[in-house]
C-alpha cells in the first residue's frame, strides 16, 4: 500500500505536523509492506531543516524524519522552499526539494493520501 501524508504547518508552535509525522513514522517502523511518502507544502518546509536544537525532552521533528527516510520519501516543496529561504544543502540527510508535479503524482499514485 502506499500513503502520501501532505504536511502543511510549521514544524513547532502547532502539533499538526508533529503528530503527522508521528503517524508517518508509526506507519513505517509498524507496517512493512507500506511504502509512505511526506510532502512539506508552505510552512511545513521547515520540518526538514537540518541542525534543529530543541530542548531536553521536547520533540524535534527532523529526528522524526529518519523512520520516513528508511522506507519512503520526504520532499519539500521548492517553490515554498524558496519563499522561507531555505536552500537544498540546509535540508535533513535524504530529503529532497521536489515540485507540485510530482506532488500531484504522488497523489495521484497513492492509494491513501492524508493531509495535516
Amino acid at each position: 500500500m502506499k500513503i502520501l501524508i501532505v504536511l502543511n504547518d510549521p514544524p513547532y508552535g502547532t502539533e499538526r505536523s508533529y503528530n503527522g509525522l508521528r503517524l508517518a513514522g508509526n506507519l513505517a517502523n509498524k507496517h512493512e509492506q507500506t511504502q509512505v511518502d511526506v510532502f512539506l507544502i508552505g510552512d511545513s518546509v521547515a520540518c526538514a531543516k537540518a541542525g534543529q536544537t530543541t530542548p531536553n525532552g521536547y520533540y524535534n521533528l527532523e529526528r522524526m524524519l529518519k523512520p520516513v527516510l528508511r522506507k519512503g520519501r520526504v520532499l519539500l516543496c521548492g517553490t515554498c522552499m524558496d519563499a522561507r529561504g531555505i536552500k537544498e544543502g540546509e535540508v535533513a540527510e535524504g530529503a529532497r526539494r521536489s515540485t507540485l508535479d510530482e506532488l500531484t503524482q504522488l497523489t495521484v499514485d497513492a492509494d491513501k493520501v492524508i493531509v495535516f
